[in-house]
């Protein structure tokens, strides 16, 4: 299974972003829009995992004995790398020391389960959108910082899931698997 580890987003979050985007799409045409109900903000891509593996990211979990809530906030729009050359469009987040420490733990875990440790930083944000080519969006990109400083919504975050995610010509579809507090979606 393809996987990752996020946390989800309210509905008034996914509200807003998908109104967001719908205002970006005018101003840039040959963007990949992310799905509003899938966007999410991934602390930890696994890839392709076997189920020995996901065994591994189960039980590695059991080492984090609670999650303190905190809340989070989305606020403002960027590119990566950046805004004269985007290959992806993003919302910011702004975030406590919580988030950062909760990322930490979740890739020293999963670095002790045997997988890769990430080599870029930490940098939350949620993918609106990515583009084919680095060139420039002039138009978006003036759509953008007309809308810097928005806020798109506050939202506490006290649990977190191990999503699949399934790739389809209409683009991945993710299911919740497992959530921290340990438990198997569904029970």
């Amino acid at each position: 299974m393809r996987a990752f580890i996020a946390l989800d987003l309210p509905e008034h979050v996914h509200l807003a972003l998908s109104a967001a985007q719908q205002s970006f799409r005018n101003s840039c045409r040959d963007a990949r829009w992310a799905r509003p109900e899938g966007i999410h903000l991934t602390l930890k891509f696994l890839g392709e995992i076997s189920d020995r593996q996901y065994k591994l990211v189960g039980e590695s979990w059991e080492q984090i004995k609670t999650v303190e809530p905190f809340s989070l906030e989305v606020k403002g729009f960027g590119f990566f790398p950046v805004s004269r050359h985007p290959r992806v469009l993003w919302a910011g987040v702004v975030a406590p020391p919580a988030l950062g420490k909760l990322a930490s733990q979740v890739e020293d875990l999963m670095e002790r389960a045997g997988f890769p440790r990430e080599e870029r930083a930490f940098s939350p944000h949620l993918t609106l959108a990515r583009f084919p080519g680095a060139r420039p969006q002039p138009a978006l990109e003036a759509a953008v910082a007309a809308r810097s400083d928005e806020s798109l919504g506050r939202f506490e975050v006290s649990e977190f899931f191990l999503f699949e995610s399934r790739l389809s010509p209409q683009g991945a579809q993710y299911k919740k698997v497992l959530r921290f507090p340990r438990a198997f979606v569904g029970d």
